[in-house]
């Protein structure tokens, strides 16, 4: 069966299996899931979304985390994992937010990625959350799980985003990707996916599985 055949079908099922979703990092407006995203680099959404409630009744804006003190910033987002890293990338990210954007969040990949700390995963995470703008996210899961369906030859996470972009229409890349994510955390697993009980496994060649 050809690629964007398959694919298509691939995703019909999977949005039958999760019809609900979606993004589930908790946010109220697009510089919390800006900031939520961030935070969420090697570290799983549920610590995220136990951190930002108190995160986001400190720092209300932009300029709040712009002017934070790095130590302090670090302190609340310790558990997050790499909170140097994180604390610099939000406080440089939001600065800029405030000097080139008016503490507003762009939605413009292109004005995205030139943010600290906001890759083209971030950018297109915060696109399809906020305004429903066509993207497709490449996370760890995405990453494996397109590889195992042999949906890309490719590991470089921006070389298998436009792999999927070629494969499928824009209106269906944001559903894809985050049906995917969900299925990644869900079925098809890193070490040990559950092909037995995996609503695709007749479409899925299981690349590199054992």
């Amino acid at each position: 069966m050809e690629l964007d055949k398959r694919i298509l079908k691939i995703l019909a099922i999977l949005r039958k299996t999760y019809p609900d979703a979606q993004i589930p990092l908790h946010h109220k407006n697009p510089l919390q899931l800006l900031v939520a995203t961030i935070l969420s680099a090697q570290c799983t959404d549920e610590r995220v979304n136990m951190v930002t409630p108190e995160l986001f009744k400190k720092y209300k804006n932009a300029n709040d985390f712009a002017v934070a003190m790095q130590p302090e910033l670090e302190k609340s987002i310790h558990s997050t994992g790499f909170y140097k890293a994180k604390s610099k990338n939000i406080i440089g990210c939001c600065k800029m937010l405030v000097e080139k954007y008016g503490g507003k969040v762009p939605n413009r990949l292109e004005d995205l990625v030139q943010l600290p700390g906001v890759g083209r995963k971030t950018a297109n995470v915060v696109l399809g959350g906020v305004w429903d703008i066509p993207g497709v996210v490449v996370d760890t899961h995405v990453k494996r799980l397109t590889y195992r369906m042999g949906l890309t030859k490719n590991t470089d996470p921006e070389k298998i985003e436009q792999d999927i972009m070629k494969l499928l229409p824009a209106k269906d890349w944001n559903d894809f990707t985050m049906s995917l994510i969900y299925h990644g955390r869900q079925v098809c697993i890193a070490r040990k996916p559950r092909c037995h009980e995996c609503p695709v496994s007749e479409l899925c060649p299981k690349v590199g599985v054992e």
